[in-house]
């Protein structure tokens, strides 16, 4: 009888040793354990506004927790629809007018976008908030709430920060 070849010493080693496999589960129920505790612990339903550093909020004692809206930044510089500059402050308090052109455009166009994506009913109140400086003049709010107005937004909130937090 000759001696088993290189490769049919290797063939029965490996299977000699694979039906010897062996699996060690601790560490994976650890590292499940850790994730479900992760999300239940980040899934507690509170919403926060993102506020940018050039607005200042004003303070208020306000308890209700912010809906998922149309958000309108008013800054000292410029004022923002959804993330997106539409008109700058000096040129809307310069104008003689009572609302902001180019901010009913955008908030129109954002209402059309908002109504194709879902089942919106016609005539509902569109909400919006309003992120405004604690500093802007209240001619440029007004400018601002009345082309939120005339673009169809009559549900209009502020954005504001409770008294006590940083």
């Amino acid at each position: 009888m000759a001696a088993p070849s290189a490769l049919e010493r290797r063939a029965a080693r490996r299977a000699r040793n694979g039906s010897m496999v062996d699996m060690n589960l601790v560490s994976l129920i650890d590292v499940f354990t850790i994730l479900i505790f992760f999300l239940l612990s980040s899934a507690t339903g509170v919403e926060t506004l993102v506020s940018p550093r050039a607005v200042r909020l004003p303070l208020a004692d306000a308890q209700q927790a912010p809906r998922e809206t149309v958000v309108v930044v008013v800054t000292d510089q410029e004022v923002l629809a959804e993330g997106r500059s539409v008109a700058r402050v000096a040129d809307a308090l310069a104008d003689a007018g009572d609302r902001i052109p180019a901010l009913e455009t955008e908030l129109a166009l954002l209402a059309r976008r908002k109504a194709l994506r879902s089942d919106h009913a016609a005539g509902a109140a569109q909400a919006l908030t309003i992120l405004g400086d604690r500093a802007i003049p209240y001619r440029l709010l007004r400018k601002v709430m009345s082309s939120c107005a005339a673009a169809g937004y009559t549900d209009v909130s502020f954005a504001v920060r409770r008294r006590g937090e940083a």
